[in-house]
């Protein structure tokens, strides 16, 4: 099982905290941003395999942002999977 903490960049929440094992996600923290919204795509995630999250969610835009808090987590598994 292996944690890290990702600063997201150009978003509301300001950082993201990911737990993975073996290829899924385990558990999902956002600090910051649209609580209700972040918990329920915690909440979504939690049991998916990275990848599957990546090609759902990755390159969601947010008010004429190039990114989203959505889009963040994405970078923030990536990172994940760099590490493992």
């Amino acid at each position: 099982m292996k944690t890290i903490t990702y600063q997201t960049h150009g978003t509301c929440s300001r950082l993201i905290e990911v737990t993975g094992d073996n290829g899924i996600i385990t558990d999902v923290k956002f600090y910051g941003g649209c609580h209700g919204n972040l918990q329920g795509i915690s909440s979504l995630v939690k049991g998916m395999k990275y990848e599957d999250v990546i090609a759902r969610l990755k390159g969601i835009s947010c008010n004429g942002k190039p990114t989203s808090c959505p889009d963040q987590l994405c970078r923030a598994i990536e990172q994940l999977m760099s590490e493992e």
